[in-house]
């Protein structure tokens, strides 16, 4: 039989039956505190699990209890995260409440798509076809306007079944969470166990966590490995996404309290190729309509609470292009926060004031590492504003940051995201790109880069026809501040190498270019050819005494009309080879000869003769053995 596993969550207002409900439904009092068996309400999250078969398969269902007293609304949000379904519970002595109502405004905010209404205590009604209704109307104009509504009783024990049965046929139509290969498990609770040391518990998505896998802990970079794993107080090998899960993470501390060394509630078990923590989100953000009319508005600039994952943070907001965001209003925003989030594009949030007294509304993350220079720049505008109208479409994400950003590793492309491998594969090929190795790059930008630096070359060209081409090294000065990543200026050369251009050593040129001396030149040209014809070999400072002799040296040795073997000796090239020749033909005949015999051969002076040799040396013509020379690779 197969198995699926799925996480569902309570929610409603205090005391209206969610935790006996879910005893009702597992057995299992998901109360575990002495101070709530003492008030009679949920303080701390409670887990439970429920197997439902089915004829397909069996449904292995966590469930996460949530708190619904309002001063513990921070705790029911960090339980509701990564759920597939909810159970909204309402009462139907005390109907839809204002915690209901704030409930539902949160499942909303985190983009929770399905839900069962339990109406519980229906026992204490005459009119339960009235107060169901009542129900159905306050779900109106809601994503759950179509939700099933389940009459029970734990009194009666009524409709517990039927509310089993509703449940399957939910999990049923669902599609179980997806695993991309980005592990994230959010920490509920982190606790010591004496003889086996820190547990973290919390709800896996995004992908599969082994026994034995280095992991990270995040914001705060902590390396770890995961000595064992448990589902349901049952021990696996292996855990993957929609479960709740238990690690123990035998070399990590629990901190004592929030921000001090060690794993707290709130932190990230995930891999470490996965980024670091963020300081800074541009998102889009909404308000509810449902939100009362006198409901203030958000200021521009507003401190308030970021709820995430299973963690709240401490942040400021601020708008892109307006002041204030008003109730059923929604805008780009752009989260400061006081400490690092570890955060992925896509990803949900819900904020509430700075007192944690209301949710104030709601939003998906758009660029997880975002800078606040940029924020109002064009770019980052553009950018925003297609992400905004598309944010779970990978096609979307891929094309915005290969535009803003122009060039990425491949590896990079939506690391921080909710998309997986294929999808980003697939949507690479759809885009507008050009791939050179690991880089993907935008095409449209990359053509204006090419043409930039064919023009650059032409200029040179024109301006100094001598020279051979362009320096690479000025040719990369001139995309200093365009080019997004090192490694692409060598992506660049080699890409005008292969259509039209030439690189010879540390310059780069058109290969039809051939080096001209300007008029002005010419004469010292002659010059330097005639005092090159003389017997004896010139000195560099004889031949180019003052700047444009020099220009005209530099051109003609370039041009390899001219041979500089020191500063004090200067050969026509032809000259240089006629003298290599000879000394080759004679090295082929008697094997080795003294330099003294090598200058008498030639005619010359040690003034020659010693760079000459040196220059044979270096070339790799002859080698020195004590004081004789051979040729290097005798024939």
């Amino acid at each position: 039989m197969k198995l699926k596993r799925f996480i569902l969550a309570t929610a409603g207002h205090v005391d209206h039956g969610k935790s006996a409900l879910v005893r009702a439904l597992t057995g299992t009092d998901p109360d575990r505190l002495p101070e709530e068996k003492l008030r009679g309400i949920t303080i701390e999250l409670g887990f439970a699990q429920l197997e439902l078969y089915t004829p397909n398969a069996l449904l292995c269902v966590g469930i996460v209890d949530v708190p619904g007293h309002e001063d513990f609304v921070k705790n029911m949000v960090a339980g509701v995260g990564s759920i597939d379904l909810a159970l909204l519970v309402v009462a139907a002595d005390d109907g839809w409440m204002p915690q209901t109502e704030e409930h539902l405004q949160i499942l909303i905010y985190l983009g929770v798509r399905r839900i069962v209404v339990a109406l519980t205590k229906i026992d204490l009604v005459e009119a339960a076809d009235a107060t169901e209704e009542k129900v159905r109307v306050q779900l109106r104009d809601t994503p759950f306007e179509d939700a099933a509504i389940v009459r029970t009783s734990i009194t009666t024990e009524s409709g517990i079944e039927e509310l089993k049965v509703r449940l399957a046929r939910e999990f049923n139509a669902l599609v179980p969470q997806r695993d991309i290969g980005k592990p994230r498990l959010a920490v509920d609770r982190a606790f010591i166990l004496r003889g086996i040391g820190t547990i973290v518990t919390g709800t896996l998505v995004g992908g599969t966590l082994w026994r034995g896998q280095a992991v990270v802990v995040q914001p705060a970079k902590i390396p770890a490995r995961i000595r064992a794993i448990q589902n349901h107080n049952r021990e696996v090998e292996q855990i993957g996404p929609g479960a709740r899960t238990a690690l123990s993470l035998p070399d990590v501390a629990v901190a004592r309290e929030k921000n001090t060394p060690g794993v707290w509630r709130g932190d990230v078990i995930t891999l470490s190729e996965f980024g670091e923590a963020s300081l800074v989100a541009d998102v889009i953000l909404s308000r509810s309509p449902r939100l009362p009319p006198k409901t203030r508005s958000i200021k521009h600039g507003a401190a308030v609470r970021v709820h995430h994952g299973s963690a709240n943070f401490g942040a400021r907001v601020f708008f892109q292009s307006s002041e204030e965001l008003r109730a059923g209003e929604t805008a780009i925003a752009q989260i400061r926060f006081e400490a690092p989030a570890f955060i992925f594009a896509g990803d949900r949030f819900v904020i509430r004031d700075a007192s944690e007294q209301n949710t104030l509304g709601g939003g998906v993350v758009l660029d997880p590492d975002a800078s606040m220079r940029n924020f109002r720049s064009a770019a980052q505008r553009e950018f925003l504003a297609k992400r905004a109208q598309a944010t779970r479409d990978a096609g979307v994400f891929a094309a915005t940051e290969i535009t803003r950003d122009r060039a990425v590793k491949r590896n990079a492309l939506l690391a921080k995201s909710s998309f997986g491998a294929d999808e980003i594969a697939q949507s690479i090929k759809s885009a507008n790109v050009i791939e050179r190795g690991d880089l993907v790059i935008d095409a449209k930008w990359w053509n204006e880069v090419l043409r930039k630096a064919e023009a650059i070359i032409d200029v040179e060209h024109k301006a100094h026809p001598n020279h051979a081409g362009i320096a690479l090294s000025e040719l990369r000065q001139a995309f200093a501040r365009e080019l997004p990543l090192p490694e692409i200026f060598d992506v660049l050369a080699s890409e005008l190498c292969r259509t039209g251009f030439v690189r010879t050593g540390e310059a780069i040129a058109r290969a039809t270019h051939r080096p001209t001396l300007p008029l002005q030149l010419q004469s010292a040209a002659g010059k330097i050819r005639a005092a090159l014809a003389a017997n004896k070999p010139p000195s560099s400072a004889e031949l180019a005494p003052d700047a444009t002799s020099q220009q005209a040296f530099r051109f003609l040795r370039d041009r390899g009309e001219l041979v500089e073997l020191s500063p004090e000796v200067v050969l026509a090239t032809e000259e240089f080879v006629k003298m290599r020749d000879t000394i080759v033909d004679f090295l082929r005949k008697n094997n080795s000869s003294t330099a003294s015999d090598l200058r008498q051969l030639l005619g010359t002076s040690r003034r020659v003769i010693i760079p000459f040799l040196e220059r044979l040396d270096r070339d790799g013509v002859t080698r020195r053995v004590a004081d004789k020379r051979v040729l290097a690779k005798p024939s």
